[in-house]
């Protein structure tokens, strides 16, 4: 349960500290907001890679929890504890953002408090959320891999990454490459981020499926890979 609760706390700081500076900057509006959201994202995750790594793995997304899976790093029973504790955490960052949020509603306005909203076509989301997540699980397999990756600056690579995900798909989806992180903003938000949530749920998991595949073929040692050698 360890591994579990910390995933939860991971996720809740993730939502908590990426969407915040989302809704304080107002992001969106103009080139530094943009810049802001994609640093408090990556930074988040490099804090909670450093704290949590050594227990959980600092997955706190659902689509390299599905990544990892299915390139046999973790256990079913375990993928499955992972993302729903990642979700509850998602939940609990979402809700103490909300109570900021209600008490100066005036600081957040014209913002989405934090949840996910194709920019164009939904199709054009759905491309853009396929793409970056197949990039960021493709980044976290890699440097975390026990024998080719980054070893103790794994969680630096990682953070990097997600402050480059964000600066290019902040414009088209606001950037999720993760469904905890827009599942429960998204229900907070309800409306238009609520009706497109499927985007943001269907596109990471199956960027994490692509990535899965790219890194068995290019970087994987698993027997069932070395097999097919």
């Amino acid at each position: 349960m360890k591994k579990y609760f910390a995933e939860m706390v991971g996720t809740m700081v993730l939502v908590l500290m990426g969407c915040g500076t989302a809704v304080s900057l107002n992001c969106g509006t103009d080139v530094a907001s943009v810049v802001g959201t994609a640093i408090a994202f990556g930074l988040a995750v490099v804090a909670m890679a450093y704290t949590i790594g050594g227990i959980s793995g600092c997955h706190i997304n659902p689509a390299i929890t599905l990544g990892c899976l299915l390139s046999k790093r973790i256990s079913c029973k375990d993928a499955c504890g992972y993302m729903v504790f990642q979700v509850i955490g998602a939940f609990i960052g979402s809700a103490l953002l909300y109570a900021l949020v209600a008490t100066s509603p005036e600081l957040a306005e014209g913002t989405k408090t934090g949840a996910n909203a194709c920019a164009g076509s939904v199709t054009n989301g759905l491309i853009a959320e396929i793409i970056l997540t197949c990039v960021f699980v493709l980044v976290v397999l890699g440097t975390t891999d026990t024998k080719k990756g980054a070893g103790n600056f794994a969680g630096l690579a990682i953070g990097l990454s997600l402050i480059l995900i964000h600066l290019v798909g902040i414009h088209y989806t606001g950037t999720s490459v993760n469904p905890a992180r827009s599942i429960a903003p998204a229900v907070f938000q309800g409306g238009e981020a609520l009706s497109q949530l499927w985007v943001f749920i269907v596109g990471p998991f199956v960027g994490a499926i692509l990535a899965a595949g790219i890194w068995c073929g290019i970087g994987c040692d698993c027997k069932t890979c070395k097999d097919k050698e």
